[in-house]
């Protein structure tokens, strides 16, 4: 094992190795699952020991805790850094819908490390926590997106947090039906849950 800095803080091998490790878990809850997703498949799978791997994480749901942390963050960088491109509310808002769908289209073991750690059964059906599906805060920064909105005079007069959970719900909706059915076409989507949005915010 590589030795601790004298500070306490990971040294960069450390931080290599935690990072490899994560990576692993992502993969194997990917293709397999979170049950199927132990400390000595993530071991086997990384070419390490299991003592190595609790070397780094104490362990499984410290592990698979840092895994969903890492797909939450991506997930959120990836969302920002296009809504932040868009100056006009509405343009933002159309960014937003787009960049969650697409997102989950490009990373489909990352849906699955979500849903398997949020969800409390293999069936899919019951949270954890009822409301930590809504990761990362994201109703409420769409919520935020939606009242800049009215107050630009873009959008209609609504409770902005109905229409967020509304919205978030309705893409949820989606991407659980295409986990479940690869062939629908989540570009055709995703442009549909756009018009179903401003349908819902426009000014008439």
């Amino acid at each position: 094992m590589t030795p601790r800095r004298a500070d306490g803080a990971p040294t960069f091998t450390e931080q290599a190795r935690r990072r490899q490790l994560i990576e692993c878990t992502i993969d194997l809850i990917g293709t397999r699952g979170l049950p199927a997703t132990s400390l000595s498949a993530i071991a086997k799978e990384a070419g390490l020991s299991k003592a190595a791997v609790l070397y780094h994480f104490s362990s499984k749901d410290n592990l698979t805790q840092a895994a969903l942390d890492h797909v939450i963050g991506e997930f959120l960088g990836y969302v920002t850094e296009r809504i932040t491109r868009e100056s006009d509310p509405r343009d933002a808002v159309i960014a937003y819908v787009r960049a969650l769908v697409g997102y989950q289209r490009d990373h489909r073991r990352h849906v699955r490390v979500i849903t398997e750690t949020l969800l409390d059964d293999r069936g899919g059906t019951r949270l954890k926590t009822p409301g930590r599906h809504d990761v990362g805060g994201r109703w409420q920064a769409l919520a935020q997106m939606l009242e800049a909105g009215q107050k630009a005079g873009r959008f209609r007069a609504f409770d902005t947090r109905t229409v967020a959970l509304a919205v978030g719900g309705a893409i949820d909706g989606v991407i659980g039906q295409w986990l479940s059915d690869p062939e629908l076409d989540l570009d055709a989507a995703a442009e549909e849950l756009v018009t179903f949005t401003l349908n819902a915010i426009d000014r008439r």
